[in-house]
């Protein structure tokens, strides 16, 4: 068969490939890289660095890419044969990545260099390598014995096929639900674009009226703006309830099984808890540290959040004689006292928020900043033709990146927003391997009589996306496992998370934020009540990812085994972080994608953590000039370039100058007063 991803490629070859492709090229690179793996371990040679460690992190190359295609394609357009591909390669991957970690012969050359790393003169980069390569060794089982490998390897099978069958029983809910409405009245309150939206996804389905569904450009704007509170219910229960109906799809059984082998796992490999093993290579390095960050944060938040919850009460009584707020109102009744307090609504917004005007707009603070430049390409081979392709070049000319972006809603692409790489940054025999990046998002689309117009969440999301692409695209390593955001994960979020903070600036917003009709820029304001508001309900928002954090903790720092019943368990995590009732059709555990699917499992809370990092550095910024040069130049060098080539303190002091306290993040929240 003649395959595309068995040839030599730089760019992905995405018009050339088919469906049954993927799975020769998968198992074809797995043999290749097994022969990689075998001239290192049959090299008569001394093991010293560069025939053992630095060959093995080269090794397996051609699986990385043709992977990497295959697992952005699963999570951004997907279909029933890529889903059945995944089921059948991803055992085979678990196999692979076992076989290397448990290979003796391979261990005891690692073993043998890590031994006598005193006396070999390595430069950071390199001493960095060789113990994450040893540790990554013997916390994956190297030292275990055969009976207890054979059991290690069962486990990450089983791990492998649950994470994929919950994400694609997800997928399938989400895709499920539709809310079809006749009636005009239903709308009832929903912005134009919002109501063009429906009615254009109904004619695509041949239906007459309007359909709202569970992706979110459609999901949000309802529960913000929908003034019939029985539908916000109904479409809320449905949101809530994805994985917990009791039918083919219930991740219930999932969720038990993922947590409980977890567990088994981390048991197996001498740790007290699966949060204990994760948490010995982050920043926070222990449960009992990331328990007690989250409850000091806890105890800043919720007397604010009380009292914002108090405020919500009252005013929604006093509107519509509500007396008790549920989950579907949070939404709807913030909106209305937004716009009370602040004049401020996310229609008069949305008309300065063309996409198109956003995207130039991050690039221009990238520029500012970093000075980049990205030039649109039209000859880049993608996956679907609503991605966009750029290069991207230094003040130089020298070039930098590859970078898609794909920002809005498919029936086979999951929801939510993610970075992601198709290519790693490199040195090899003084090649340089420059990334491939990719930005994916779920954005409100364009209608026949507008274009797509952006929320401001949608735009600081952008940025925040953007962040992550920039940590991709200008990695400056020398090895693969340590480039771009090849992190600590309570570090990863420090790029993305400080660029939303441009969002709220002045200079940033005249830079972009121009009407789409009249070419207008923002009224100033507009700016005013955006900055204004920028802390509007900051303690409910704290104390509900608060909440996500818990979940994922109780979840994964404490024995699993005794638990049967998923809601009951997520109920008594939710205690003391809980504003609302509970509705007891709803689950958030069984749509816990970060945790249960994603690779956020015990790292929840590095959102939080990394907003105390990002307040601190922008507060560094903003004292000195939020494009200031020189400040944007130490950030580059000391954390967009460095990956994982250093402990993230060391980096992010050699920025900073010092470490980052928490207060500059509850005052930007508006929780304590400077």
């Amino acid at each position: 068969m003649n395959n595309p991803l068995l040839e030599p490629f730089d760019q992905a070859p995405f018009s050339k490939i088919k469906n049954e492709h993927f799975h020769p090229a998968i198992t074809n690179a797995i043999d290749l890289a097994k022969k990689e793996i075998d001239a290192i371990v049959y090299n008569t040679d001394t093991p010293t660095f560069e025939n053992t460690i630095a060959a093995l992190d080269y090794s397996g190359y051609q699986l990385d890419r043709v992977s990497s295609i295959f697992f952005n394609l699963n999570s951004a357009e997907t279909n029933e044969a890529i889903q059945k591909i995944a089921q059948e390669v991803s055992p085979l991957l678990s196999e692979f990545s076992n076989d290397i970690t448990l290979n003796e012969g391979l261990f005891k050359k690692i073993k043998s260099v890590y031994e006598q790393k005193d006396a070999l003169g390595l430069s950071t980069e390199e001493e960095t390598l060789l113990n994450k390569r040893y540790k990554s060794f013997s916390r994956n089982g190297a030292n275990l014995p055969n009976d207890k490998k054979q059991r290690l390897r069962e486990i990450d099978t089983q791990l492998a096929k649950l994470k994929l069958t919950f994400g694609e029983n997800l997928l399938a809910e989400t895709n499920a639900f539709e809310m079809h409405l006749t009636n005009q009245e239903d709308l009832n309150g929903l912005p134009d674009g919002a109501k063009e939206a429906a009615s254009q996804l109904a004619k695509s389905k041949n239906k007459e009226g309007w359909l709202i569904t569970l992706d979110y450009p459609s999901y949000i704007p309802f529960m913000k703006y929908a003034s019939n509170r029985e539908l916000r219910k109904e479409l809320a229960l449905a949101f809530g309830s994805k994985g917990f109906k009791g039918n083919s799809l219930d991740n219930q059984e999932n969720v038990l099984a993922i947590a409980k082998l977890r567990h088994e796992r981390a048991n197996l490999l001498g740790y007290k808890t699966h949060a204990d093993f994760v948490l010995e290579e982050r920043m926070a390095e222990k449960p009992e540290k990331v328990i007690s960050f989250l409850n000091e944060l806890q105890e800043k938040a919720k007397p604010a959040a009380i009292k914002e919850f108090k405020q919500l009460e009252d005013f929604a009584k006093e509107l519509d004689g509500i007396g008790q707020l549920e989950k579907w109102d949070n939404s709807y009744y913030s909106e209305k006292l937004k716009q009370k307090l602040f004049s401020l609504d996310d229609e008069l917004l949305k008309p300065y928020f063309k996409l198109e005007n956003v995207i130039d707009g991050v690039f221009k603070v990238a520029e500012k900043l970093f000075g980049l430049q990205f030039k649109e390409v039209f000859n880049v081979d993608k996956y679907h033709e609503e991605v966009k392709t750029f290069e991207v070049y230094d003040e130089d000319q020298n070039f930098v990146s590859l970078f898609y972006a794909d920002f809005h809603p498919r029936s086979g692409k999951r929801g939510g927003a993610w970075m992601t790489s198709f290519k790693s940054q490199f040195r090899k025999n003084g090649e340089e391997y420059r990334p491939h990046v990719s930005n994916v998002c779920n954005f409100t689309p364009s209608t026949p009589t507008k274009p797509s117009l952006l929320t401001f969440n949608e735009v600081t999301t952008l940025f925040h996306e953007f962040g992550h692409g920039l940590h991709g695209m200008l990695a400056d390593t020398i090895y693969p496992s340590l480039s771009g955001t090849s992190v600590y994960w309570d570090f990863v979020e420090l790029p993305s998370q400080i660029l939303e903070n441009w969002c709220y600036e002045k200079e940033t917003l005249e830079l972009f934020a121009k009407h789409y009709d009249t070419g207008e820029l923002i009224p100033m304001d507009l700016i005013q009540k955006i900055k204004d508001s920028a802390s509007f309900q900051e303690g409910m928002a704290t104390l509900r990812q608060i909440s996500f954090a818990k979940l994922d903790m109780a979840w994964h720092s404490n024995d699993p085994t005794p638990i049967t019943n998923v809601k009951s368990f997520e109920k008594e995590s939710f205690e003391g972080t809980n504003l609302f009732p509970d509705t007891p059709q709803t689950c958030m555990s069984t749509a816990f994608a970060h945790i249960f699917q994603g690779g956020y499992s015990s790292g929840y809370y590095s959102y939080k953590w990394a907003e105390v990092l990002d307040a601190d550095a922008f507060a560094y910024f903003k004292e000195h000039g939020i494009f200031n040069k020189v400040i944007a130049k130490d950030f580059k060098d000391h954390v967009l370039s460095k990956g994982g080539t250093e402990k993230p303190m060391i980096l992010y002091k050699r920025f900073r100058g010092t470490e980052p306290k928490i207060s500059a993040l509850l005052e930007r929240g508006g929780l304590i007063t400077a």
